[in-house]
């Protein structure tokens, strides 16, 4: 059966409503729980970016139940690897064995803040695949030196660590990152229904490790404004695939690429409306193609308490015969 769950998406929410809304996810009955590592929002219109980590040590304390995720963090610039790995450490002990380190190799549009510069793809890979080693390292709970291409690590030591190693989960869409995904990684993510990825990553040495996908949908009562709040806000998705996505520096440059993407095409992707079968539809098609947890966003901050009553009432028990 796959595992159902729900996005805190930072992007459209304030840091409090993310708090209630991961409360709320248990409440009703969503597997787990999945957050965005995010300096900005995709476009301006989504209008928020808290700071995620701090909303996570708040979740784990209104949660009893809920695995916690990032979805995903970058752990080769804006963050150093030593500090992920304390800070997914510390998530470890708050939520008693919860959280989940999602971990990708990033988009300019976040990482660009700390004046660094973006580096071409094939050193970003380079660069994380060292980043994932030194946290590995770290979460053994020895003294960690290490001197690489990319990243020094002096004598760091984590004092705090939960009874099992956190969990790590790789972003990876193909190619080398799929590689390391399967090397290094004890859950795979692809965000879309990419079979192909998944069949790539069992072949590489993946073969029965979860894999993680995630479902953007737009329930309202009235499918049409469900559609025209898709496109409102989801546009930015319709950009030309991650090869554009991770290279654009800010929201104003997803709206411009967004600018000719119209509210059909965003519906195509995008479930809209109130109908249970379009989702179960949509999320058959990660199921077949071998993914074992799919997400689900809900587009709109104004939407989740309606959602999430539609989720209760009408969608998980739906769902759960996937």
């Amino acid at each position: 059966m796959v595992q159902i769950g729900y996005t805190l998406m930072s992007e459209q929410t304030p840091a409090r409503e993310l708090v209630d809304y991961a409360s709320a996810a248990e409440r009703v009955g969503f597997d787990y729980a999945v957050i965005s590592d995010h300096y900005f929002p995709w476009i301006e219109e989504m209008g928020h970016s808290p700071y995620c980590w701090s909303v996570l040590g708040a979740a784990a304390q209104v949660t009893e139940r809920l695995p916690l995720m990032t979805y995903v963090t970058c752990p080769i610039m804006r963050y150093h690897p030593a500090v992920v790995a304390q800070k997914a450490a510390t998530m470890g002990v708050l939520t008693e064995g919860r959280f989940t380190l999602g971990l990708g190799s990033g988009e300019n549009l976040n990482e660009h803040v700390v004046g660094e510069g973006w580096p071409p793809l094939d050193t970003r890979h380079r660069m994380f695949a060292e980043a994932v080693q030194i946290i590995r390292q770290l979460f053994g709970g020895d003294y960690v030196t290490y001197q690489g291409e990319f990243f020094d690590v002096d004598s760091a030591k984590l004092y705090d660590l939960p009874d099992e190693p956190v969990p790590i989960g790789i972003a990876a869409s193909g190619g080398r990152s799929v590689e390391i995904a399967a090397e290094q990684g004890d859950v795979l993510v692809v965000n879309d229904p990419m079979p192909d990825v998944v069949r790539q990553f069992n072949e590489a040495g993946g073969q029965g490790k979860p894999v993680y996908g995630q479902l953007p949908i737009a329930y309202d009562a009235d499918p049409e404004a469900a559609r025209q709040r898709a496109h409102h806000l989801w546009r930015w998705a319709a950009t030309g695939g991650w090869k554009v996505m991770a290279e654009l520096p800010g929201p104003g440059n997803f709206a411009a690429a967004a600018g000719t993407v119209r509210p059909e095409d965003v519906a195509q992707s995008v479930p809209c409306g109130n109908d249970v079968d379009a989702v179960v539809q949509a999320v058959k098609k990660f199921a077949d193609g071998g993914y074992t947890h799919v997400a689900l966003v809900q587009i709109g901050h104004d939407q989740q308490e309606p959602f999430f009553d539609w989720a209760e009432k009408e969608l998980l028990p739906a769902l759960r015969d996937i």
